[in-house]
Protein backbone atom coordinates (compact mmCIF):
# COMPACT_ATOMS: atom_id res chain seq x y z
CA UNK A 1 0.00 0.00 0.00
CA UNK A 2 1.14 3.67 -0.36
CA UNK A 3 1.65 5.85 2.28
CA UNK A 4 1.08 9.24 3.02
CA UNK A 5 3.55 11.62 2.91
CA UNK A 6 3.60 14.04 5.75
CA UNK A 7 6.88 15.37 7.62
CA UNK A 8 4.22 15.52 10.86
CA UNK A 9 3.50 12.28 10.62
CA UNK A 10 6.25 9.56 10.25
CA UNK A 11 7.49 6.33 11.00
CA UNK A 12 10.20 6.05 13.97
CA UNK A 13 10.99 1.92 14.28
CA UNK A 14 7.64 0.94 12.15
CA UNK A 15 5.96 3.09 14.76
CA UNK A 16 3.95 6.05 13.75
CA UNK A 17 5.12 9.36 15.50
CA UNK A 18 3.17 12.88 15.47
CA UNK A 19 5.78 15.21 15.43
CA UNK A 20 7.98 13.81 18.17
CA UNK A 21 5.47 11.54 20.07
CA UNK A 22 4.62 8.03 19.80
CA UNK A 23 0.75 7.63 18.42
CA UNK A 24 0.96 4.42 20.27
CA UNK A 25 1.86 5.90 23.78
CA UNK A 26 -1.30 8.87 23.22
CA UNK A 27 -3.80 5.86 22.55
CA UNK A 28 -2.79 4.12 25.69
CA UNK A 29 -3.47 6.93 27.44
CA UNK A 30 -6.98 8.26 25.99
CA UNK A 31 -7.76 5.06 23.99
CA UNK A 32 -9.65 5.19 20.44
CA UNK A 33 -10.79 6.94 18.01
CA UNK A 34 -8.93 9.94 18.99
CA UNK A 35 -7.86 13.32 16.93
CA UNK A 36 -4.29 14.00 17.44
CA UNK A 37 -2.91 17.18 15.88
CA UNK A 38 0.17 18.71 15.36
CA UNK A 39 0.83 21.90 16.55
CA UNK A 40 3.80 22.23 14.07
CA UNK A 41 2.20 21.59 11.42
CA UNK A 42 -0.58 24.85 11.65
CA UNK A 43 2.00 27.05 12.74
CA UNK A 44 4.15 25.86 9.71
CA UNK A 45 1.32 26.51 7.03
CA UNK A 46 -0.01 30.11 8.86
CA UNK A 47 3.36 31.65 7.80
CA UNK A 48 4.27 30.17 5.00
CA UNK A 49 0.43 32.07 3.86
CA UNK A 50 1.34 34.81 5.71
CA UNK A 51 4.89 35.28 3.78
CA UNK A 52 3.54 34.62 0.63
CA UNK A 53 1.59 37.99 0.83
CA UNK A 54 4.01 39.61 2.71
CA UNK A 55 4.35 41.98 0.19
CA UNK A 56 1.05 43.60 0.21
CA UNK A 57 -0.74 45.07 3.45
CA UNK A 58 -3.40 41.76 4.42
CA UNK A 59 -5.42 39.83 6.89
CA UNK A 60 -5.24 36.42 7.37
CA UNK A 61 -8.72 35.96 9.08
CA UNK A 62 -8.80 31.43 10.66
CA UNK A 63 -11.85 30.33 9.11
CA UNK A 64 -12.83 28.42 12.73
CA UNK A 65 -15.23 26.41 10.94
CA UNK A 66 -12.39 23.88 9.81
CA UNK A 67 -11.75 23.13 13.44
CA UNK A 68 -13.05 25.00 16.38
CA UNK A 69 -11.11 23.49 19.01
CA UNK A 70 -10.36 26.53 21.65
CA UNK A 71 -6.53 26.03 21.54
CA UNK A 72 -6.27 25.51 18.00
CA UNK A 73 -8.48 29.21 17.28
CA UNK A 74 -5.78 30.48 19.77
CA UNK A 75 -2.80 29.22 17.87
CA UNK A 76 -3.24 30.72 14.98
CA UNK A 77 -4.52 34.05 16.76
CA UNK A 78 -1.44 34.30 18.88
CA UNK A 79 0.20 33.75 15.43
CA UNK A 80 -1.49 37.25 14.71
CA UNK A 81 -4.53 35.67 12.75
CA UNK A 82 -7.81 37.53 12.84
CA UNK A 83 -10.63 35.15 13.29
CA UNK A 84 -13.52 34.43 10.52
CA UNK A 85 -16.46 32.98 12.28
CA UNK A 86 -20.16 32.12 11.14
CA UNK A 87 -22.46 31.44 13.70
CA UNK A 88 -23.06 33.44 17.02
CA UNK A 89 -21.55 29.81 18.58
CA UNK A 90 -18.32 30.34 17.00
CA UNK A 91 -17.90 33.97 17.71
CA UNK A 92 -18.51 32.02 22.02
CA UNK A 93 -15.74 29.94 21.12
CA UNK A 94 -13.71 32.40 19.63
CA UNK A 95 -14.33 34.79 22.51
CA UNK A 96 -13.27 32.23 25.14
CA UNK A 97 -10.44 30.95 22.89
CA UNK A 98 -9.14 34.57 24.40
CA UNK A 99 -9.91 36.60 20.85
CA UNK A 100 -10.83 40.49 20.87
CA UNK A 101 -14.02 40.41 18.51
CA UNK A 102 -12.42 43.48 17.02
CA UNK A 103 -10.29 40.92 15.38
CA UNK A 104 -13.38 39.00 13.85
CA UNK A 105 -15.29 39.16 11.07
CA UNK A 106 -18.81 37.97 10.86
CA UNK A 107 -19.82 35.86 8.25
CA UNK A 108 -22.82 33.38 6.79
CA UNK A 109 -25.56 33.07 4.61
CA UNK A 110 -28.06 33.15 7.08
CA UNK A 111 -26.93 35.41 10.11
CA UNK A 112 -29.88 35.70 12.64
CA UNK A 113 -30.74 39.23 13.88
CA UNK A 114 -29.44 38.01 17.06
CA UNK A 115 -26.34 37.47 15.57
CA UNK A 116 -26.17 40.33 13.34
CA UNK A 117 -26.85 42.22 16.87
CA UNK A 118 -24.40 40.35 18.64
CA UNK A 119 -21.65 41.51 15.91
CA UNK A 120 -22.91 44.92 16.05
CA UNK A 121 -22.74 45.22 19.82
CA UNK A 122 -19.41 43.44 19.98
CA UNK A 123 -17.70 46.02 16.94
CA UNK A 124 -16.55 43.02 14.97
CA UNK A 125 -14.14 44.14 12.52
CA UNK A 126 -16.99 44.01 10.02
CA UNK A 127 -19.95 41.52 8.79
CA UNK A 128 -20.19 39.81 5.33
CA UNK A 129 -23.81 40.53 3.76
CA UNK A 130 -25.02 38.19 1.51
CA UNK A 131 -28.62 39.53 0.23
CA UNK A 132 -30.05 42.57 -0.33
CA UNK A 133 -32.86 42.01 2.90
CA UNK A 134 -29.56 41.77 5.03
CA UNK A 135 -28.07 44.59 4.09
CA UNK A 136 -31.13 46.68 5.29
CA UNK A 137 -31.44 44.59 8.35
CA UNK A 138 -28.28 45.31 9.50
CA UNK A 139 -29.21 49.38 8.77
CA UNK A 140 -32.22 49.30 10.96
CA UNK A 141 -30.62 46.85 13.70
CA UNK A 142 -27.72 49.54 13.72
CA UNK A 143 -30.10 52.46 13.98
CA UNK A 144 -31.59 50.90 16.43
CA UNK A 145 -28.23 50.48 18.90
CA UNK A 146 -27.50 53.96 17.58
CA UNK A 147 -24.32 52.73 15.89
CA UNK A 148 -22.93 52.57 12.41
CA UNK A 149 -22.08 49.14 11.24
CA UNK A 150 -19.09 48.31 8.91
CA UNK A 151 -20.58 46.01 6.19
CA UNK A 152 -18.86 44.27 3.59
CA UNK A 153 -20.68 43.00 0.88
CA UNK A 154 -20.40 39.25 -0.47
CA UNK A 155 -19.93 39.08 -4.53
CA UNK A 156 -20.98 35.82 -6.12
CA UNK A 157 -18.76 36.13 -8.90
CA UNK A 158 -20.28 33.30 -11.14
CA UNK A 159 -16.81 31.60 -11.70
CA UNK A 160 -16.46 27.67 -11.37
CA UNK A 161 -14.41 26.26 -8.88
CA UNK A 162 -14.09 22.93 -10.03
CA UNK A 163 -14.62 20.92 -6.89
CA UNK A 164 -17.07 18.62 -5.69
CA UNK A 165 -20.67 20.67 -5.90
CA UNK A 166 -21.73 20.24 -2.34
CA UNK A 167 -18.65 22.63 -1.62
CA UNK A 168 -18.95 25.47 -4.80
CA UNK A 169 -19.90 28.61 -3.57
CA UNK A 170 -19.27 30.68 -6.39
CA UNK A 171 -21.68 29.80 -8.97
CA UNK A 172 -24.72 31.82 -9.93
CA UNK A 173 -26.56 28.60 -9.24
CA UNK A 174 -25.04 28.54 -5.60
CA UNK A 175 -27.24 30.17 -2.62
CA UNK A 176 -24.06 32.36 -1.32
CA UNK A 177 -23.49 35.78 -2.04
CA UNK A 178 -24.95 38.40 -4.69
CA UNK A 179 -24.97 37.62 -7.98
CA UNK A 180 -22.25 40.44 -9.40
CA UNK A 181 -24.70 41.77 -11.44
CA UNK A 182 -27.02 42.89 -9.11
CA UNK A 183 -24.56 43.53 -6.59
CA UNK A 184 -23.16 47.15 -8.72
CA UNK A 185 -26.61 48.73 -8.03
CA UNK A 186 -27.07 47.50 -4.68
CA UNK A 187 -23.45 48.56 -3.34
CA UNK A 188 -24.69 52.11 -4.74
CA UNK A 189 -27.84 51.70 -3.05
CA UNK A 190 -26.03 50.76 0.07
CA UNK A 191 -23.75 53.53 0.08
CA UNK A 192 -26.64 55.88 1.42
CA UNK A 193 -28.01 53.94 3.94
CA UNK A 194 -27.24 56.05 7.47
CA UNK A 195 -26.51 53.09 9.89
CA UNK A 196 -24.03 51.45 7.88
CA UNK A 197 -20.64 52.22 6.42
CA UNK A 198 -19.40 49.79 3.58
CA UNK A 199 -15.78 48.49 4.12
CA UNK A 200 -15.51 46.11 0.52
CA UNK A 201 -16.06 43.83 -1.34
CA UNK A 202 -15.60 39.55 -0.70
CA UNK A 203 -15.90 36.81 -2.16
CA UNK A 204 -15.83 32.75 -2.00
CA UNK A 205 -16.10 30.53 -4.44
CA UNK A 206 -15.99 27.44 -2.86
CA UNK A 207 -13.74 24.97 -1.02
CA UNK A 208 -11.03 22.39 -2.16
CA UNK A 209 -10.04 24.02 -4.58
CA UNK A 210 -6.79 22.78 -6.57
CA UNK A 211 -6.37 25.14 -9.44
CA UNK A 212 -5.65 29.19 -9.18
CA UNK A 213 -7.18 29.74 -12.40
CA UNK A 214 -10.96 30.21 -10.94
CA UNK A 215 -8.87 32.98 -8.44
CA UNK A 216 -7.42 34.90 -10.76
CA UNK A 217 -10.84 35.13 -12.98
CA UNK A 218 -12.72 36.02 -10.00
CA UNK A 219 -10.07 38.47 -8.48
CA UNK A 220 -10.11 39.94 -12.15
CA UNK A 221 -13.91 40.20 -12.46
CA UNK A 222 -14.21 41.93 -8.95
CA UNK A 223 -11.22 43.87 -9.08
CA UNK A 224 -12.78 46.05 -11.92
CA UNK A 225 -16.52 46.47 -9.76
CA UNK A 226 -13.63 47.31 -7.37
CA UNK A 227 -12.32 50.39 -9.04
CA UNK A 228 -15.75 51.20 -10.80
CA UNK A 229 -17.12 51.47 -7.28
CA UNK A 230 -14.79 53.93 -5.90
CA UNK A 231 -15.02 55.98 -9.33
CA UNK A 232 -18.63 56.75 -8.01
CA UNK A 233 -17.52 57.57 -4.47
CA UNK A 234 -18.16 54.66 -2.51
CA UNK A 235 -15.28 54.77 -0.73
CA UNK A 236 -13.92 50.90 0.12
CA UNK A 237 -11.32 49.84 1.88
CA UNK A 238 -10.82 45.96 1.99
CA UNK A 239 -10.84 43.19 -1.46
CA UNK A 240 -11.53 39.76 0.99
CA UNK A 241 -10.25 36.44 -1.56
CA UNK A 242 -12.21 34.37 0.82
CA UNK A 243 -10.96 31.12 1.37
CA UNK A 244 -11.20 27.38 -0.11
CA UNK A 245 -7.38 26.79 -0.82
CA UNK A 246 -7.39 22.69 -1.64
CA UNK A 247 -4.88 20.31 -0.23
CA UNK A 248 -3.62 17.05 -0.57
CA UNK A 249 -5.89 13.81 0.10
CA UNK A 250 -5.21 11.42 -2.64
CA UNK A 251 -3.16 12.67 -5.75
CA UNK A 252 -4.29 15.97 -5.50
CA UNK A 253 -1.50 18.71 -6.66
CA UNK A 254 -2.49 21.53 -5.04
CA UNK A 255 -1.15 24.82 -5.79
CA UNK A 256 0.83 26.70 -2.85
CA UNK A 257 0.28 30.39 -1.37
CA UNK A 258 3.23 31.56 -3.45
CA UNK A 259 1.43 30.28 -6.69
CA UNK A 260 -1.39 32.06 -5.58
CA UNK A 261 0.34 34.75 -4.73
CA UNK A 262 2.35 35.18 -8.00
CA UNK A 263 -1.40 34.70 -10.24
CA UNK A 264 -3.02 37.58 -8.65
CA UNK A 265 -1.14 39.66 -7.00
CA UNK A 266 -0.37 41.60 -9.84
CA UNK A 267 -4.19 42.57 -9.88
CA UNK A 268 -4.43 42.93 -6.26
CA UNK A 269 -1.38 45.40 -5.99
CA UNK A 270 -2.85 48.22 -7.77
CA UNK A 271 -6.26 48.54 -5.67
CA UNK A 272 -4.64 50.12 -2.52
CA UNK A 273 -6.64 48.69 -0.28
CA UNK A 274 -5.80 45.78 2.51
CA UNK A 275 -6.23 42.22 1.32
CA UNK A 276 -8.28 40.10 3.27
CA UNK A 277 -7.96 36.07 3.57
CA UNK A 278 -10.00 33.36 4.98
CA UNK A 279 -8.34 29.96 5.11
CA UNK A 280 -9.35 27.34 6.52
CA UNK A 281 -8.50 23.84 5.51
CA UNK A 282 -5.30 24.77 3.80
CA UNK A 283 -4.17 25.70 7.71
CA UNK A 284 -5.56 22.28 9.05
CA UNK A 285 -6.45 19.16 7.35
CA UNK A 286 -3.40 17.55 7.23
CA UNK A 287 -2.28 18.58 10.62
CA UNK A 288 -4.52 15.91 12.06
CA UNK A 289 -5.23 12.11 11.92
CA UNK A 290 -8.00 10.29 13.37
CA UNK A 291 -6.67 7.02 15.21
CA UNK A 292 -9.04 3.97 15.65
CA UNK A 293 -8.90 0.42 16.69
CA UNK A 294 -9.68 -2.53 14.45
CA UNK A 295 -12.41 -4.64 16.44
CA UNK A 296 -13.48 -7.00 14.03
CA UNK A 297 -12.65 -8.24 10.30
CA UNK A 298 -15.08 -10.44 7.74
CA UNK A 299 -14.99 -11.59 4.36
CA UNK A 300 -18.16 -12.42 2.40
CA UNK A 301 -18.21 -14.19 -0.98
CA UNK A 302 -17.79 -10.44 -2.37
CA UNK A 303 -15.22 -8.17 -0.06
CA UNK A 304 -13.56 -7.95 2.62
CA UNK A 305 -14.38 -5.52 5.95
CA UNK A 306 -12.46 -3.88 8.34
CA UNK A 307 -14.43 -2.59 11.51
CA UNK A 308 -13.22 -0.11 13.52
CA UNK A 309 -14.27 2.05 16.79
CA UNK A 310 -14.30 5.13 14.53
CA UNK A 311 -17.63 5.74 12.06
CA UNK A 312 -19.85 8.58 10.53
CA UNK A 313 -20.23 9.98 14.05
CA UNK A 314 -16.60 10.80 14.01
CA UNK A 315 -16.00 12.01 10.83
CA UNK A 316 -18.22 12.54 8.29
CA UNK A 317 -16.35 13.42 4.88
CA UNK A 318 -16.68 9.50 3.50
CA UNK A 319 -20.38 9.57 3.69
CA UNK A 320 -21.45 12.95 2.57
CA UNK A 321 -19.03 13.95 -0.15
CA UNK A 322 -17.31 10.47 -1.07
CA UNK A 323 -14.64 12.03 0.27
CA UNK A 324 -11.01 10.17 0.49
CA UNK A 325 -8.95 9.94 3.34
CA UNK A 326 -5.74 7.77 3.41
CA UNK A 327 -5.53 5.34 6.04
CA UNK A 328 -2.41 3.42 7.37
CA UNK A 329 -1.32 0.96 10.52
CA UNK A 330 0.37 3.16 13.22
CA UNK A 331 2.52 0.18 13.59
CA UNK A 332 4.13 -1.87 10.92
CA UNK A 333 4.50 -5.16 11.05
CA UNK A 334 7.04 -7.40 8.63
CA UNK A 335 5.97 -9.63 5.91
CA UNK A 336 2.52 -8.20 6.35
CA UNK A 337 0.38 -8.51 3.12
CA UNK A 338 -2.22 -6.17 1.46
CA UNK A 339 -4.97 -6.86 0.40
CA UNK A 340 -8.46 -4.61 -0.68
CA UNK A 341 -11.35 -3.87 1.65
CA UNK A 342 -14.21 -1.51 3.06
CA UNK A 343 -13.39 0.13 6.47
CA UNK A 344 -16.11 0.50 8.34
CA UNK A 345 -17.71 2.08 11.32
CA UNK A 346 -20.37 0.06 14.08
CA UNK A 347 -22.90 2.71 13.03
CA UNK A 348 -26.22 1.54 11.63
CA UNK A 349 -26.02 2.78 8.61
CA UNK A 350 -24.80 1.64 5.36
CA UNK A 351 -23.48 4.82 4.62
CA UNK A 352 -21.22 4.40 8.05
CA UNK A 353 -17.66 3.88 6.35
CA UNK A 354 -14.21 5.15 6.03
CA UNK A 355 -13.10 3.84 3.03
CA UNK A 356 -14.32 2.06 0.33
CA UNK A 357 -12.48 -1.06 -2.20
CA UNK A 358 -9.52 0.38 -0.20
CA UNK A 359 -5.91 -1.44 -0.82
CA UNK A 360 -4.63 -1.66 3.07
CA UNK A 361 -2.27 -3.74 4.98
CA UNK A 362 -4.23 -6.88 6.61
CA UNK A 363 -5.48 -6.13 9.67
CA UNK A 364 -6.48 -8.15 12.80
CA UNK A 365 -8.35 -7.04 15.92
CA UNK A 366 -6.69 -4.66 18.45
CA UNK A 367 -4.51 -3.13 15.37
CA UNK A 368 -4.68 0.61 14.91
CA UNK A 369 -5.66 2.76 12.23
CA UNK A 370 -4.15 6.21 11.73
CA UNK A 371 -7.01 8.28 9.17
CA UNK A 372 -5.42 11.16 7.35
CA UNK A 373 -6.04 14.59 6.70
CA UNK A 374 -8.52 15.21 9.81
CA UNK A 375 -7.62 18.18 11.22
CA UNK A 376 -10.45 20.09 9.08
CA UNK A 377 -14.44 19.49 9.14
CA UNK A 378 -13.54 16.52 10.94
CA UNK A 379 -14.35 17.03 14.82
CA UNK A 380 -16.38 20.10 13.67
CA UNK A 381 -19.30 17.46 11.85
CA UNK A 382 -19.15 14.78 14.63
CA UNK A 383 -22.36 13.78 16.04
CA UNK A 384 -23.60 11.47 18.95
CA UNK A 385 -26.03 9.25 16.66
CA UNK A 386 -26.77 5.72 17.94
CA UNK A 387 -25.73 7.58 21.29
CA UNK A 388 -21.73 8.01 20.30
CA UNK A 389 -19.75 9.53 22.52
CA UNK A 390 -17.66 12.61 20.42
CA UNK A 391 -13.93 11.38 20.91
CA UNK A 392 -10.95 13.34 22.56
CA UNK A 393 -8.40 16.15 20.90
CA UNK A 394 -4.97 16.22 21.59
CA UNK A 395 -2.29 18.13 19.94
CA UNK A 396 0.90 17.56 20.17
CA UNK A 397 4.10 19.74 20.39
CA UNK A 398 7.18 18.42 19.99
CA UNK A 399 7.89 15.40 22.64
CA UNK A 400 4.63 16.47 24.16
CA UNK A 401 0.96 16.01 24.33
CA UNK A 402 -2.05 17.63 25.48
CA UNK A 403 -5.64 16.52 26.13
CA UNK A 404 -7.65 20.24 24.68
CA UNK A 405 -10.90 18.35 24.65
CA UNK A 406 -11.53 14.88 26.56
CA UNK A 407 -13.39 12.38 25.59
CA UNK A 408 -17.57 12.99 26.30
CA UNK A 409 -19.27 11.44 29.11
CA UNK A 410 -22.59 9.47 28.90
CA UNK A 411 -23.30 12.62 30.99
CA UNK A 412 -22.45 14.14 27.98
CA UNK A 413 -25.23 12.86 26.40
CA UNK A 414 -27.74 13.65 28.20
CA UNK A 415 -26.51 17.49 29.36
CA UNK A 416 -30.19 18.93 30.48
CA UNK A 417 -32.20 15.59 29.04
CA UNK A 418 -34.93 14.22 32.14
CA UNK A 419 -37.53 12.65 32.54
CA UNK A 420 -40.76 15.25 32.75
CA UNK A 421 -43.00 13.87 35.25
CA UNK A 422 -45.63 15.23 34.50
CA UNK A 423 -46.12 13.93 31.32
CA UNK A 424 -46.76 10.87 33.11
CA UNK A 425 -49.04 11.68 35.98
CA UNK A 426 -51.96 10.87 34.67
Amino acid sequence: MQFFDSEYFTYKNNRLYCEGTDISEITGTVGTPVFIYSKKFFTDHYRKFAGAFSAIDHTIFYAVKSNYNLNVIKTFYDLGSGIDVNSAGEFYRAVKAGVDPKRMILTGVGKTRNEIKLGIENEVQFIKAESEQEIYLIDKIAGELGKVAPVAIRVNPDVDPETHPYISTGLAENKFGIDSKSAYGLFLKASNLKNIKLTGIDMHIGSQITSVEPYKEAVEKLAGMFRSLRDEGVELTHFDIGGGMGVKYKNEKPFTPRELAEAILPVLSDLDCKISFEPGRYLTANGGILVTEVLYTKTNQKKNFIVVDAAMTDLLRPSIYGAYHHIQPVTLSDGGNDIVADVVGPVCESGDFLAKGRTISECKPQDQLAVFSAGAYAMVMSSNYNGRRRPPEIMVDGDKFYTIRSRETYEHLLFDEKINKELFEN
